[in-house]
């Protein structure tokens, strides 16, 4: 009899938590916008970027002097990096001239990342950082992050999370890094 009352009262405690929250630790939920920002502290240093893309071409920091430079770091088994993929896309359509997204592959064959271009048919440079070391070096812990650097070179910011970089709030980020005289 008494293990079928510890059976109950283990019943009504579960169906309890089940319906109500029981635990300490409740999640609080992801802000609505699915991303953040942080500024680049202005002491840090810059790490230095060199990689190479998929098509064989070297990309350095110090040669895209005087364009709006964007590293967002993704995977293609990260949803939000997906979701995200299309606009960065269209905003590199958008201007081409003055801004150069360079999408940093997170450790992924290269198969896999070509498999991925194709099917979406991305045009922007992919660069694969096979072993994460460009990732760690930039302090890269949440996919999708994508680095702000002005046309002076300078690191702006780092927006953590999934952004339309066609909408609003990507152009009141982005608005700061335009060349005065490129008033965006």
């Amino acid at each position: 009899m008494l293990k079928n009352r510890r059976n109950w009262v283990v019943m009504a405690v579960l169906l309890s938590c089940a319906l109500t929250p029981c635990f300490a630790q409740v999640q609080t939920p992801a802000p609505a916008s699915g991303y953040n920002v942080q500024t680049w502290p202005t002491r840090k240093p810059v790490p230095a970027l060199q990689l190479t893309d998929l098509s064989g071409k070297v990309w350095r920091l110090a040669d895209l002097r005087g364009k709006v430079v964007l590293l967002n770091f993704w995977a293609s088994w990260c949803e939000p990096c997906r979701a995200e993929m299309p606009s960065l896309q269209r905003l590199t359509d958008q201007h081409p001239q003055d801004l150069i997204v360079l999408a940093v592959n997170l450790k992924e064959s290269t198969q896999t990342v070509q498999q991925f271009v194709q099917r979406t048919a991305l045009t922007l440079p992919v660069l694969p950082d096979p072993q994460g070391v460009t990732a760690r070096a930039w302090g890269v812990t949440v996919f999708p992050s994508t680095v702000l650097i002005d046309a002076q070179g300078k690191v702006r910011s780092v927006v953590q999370g999934e952004l339309d970089w066609t909408g609003p709030d990507a152009k009141r980020l982005l608005q700061p890094l335009w060349p005065v005289h490129g008033g965006r």
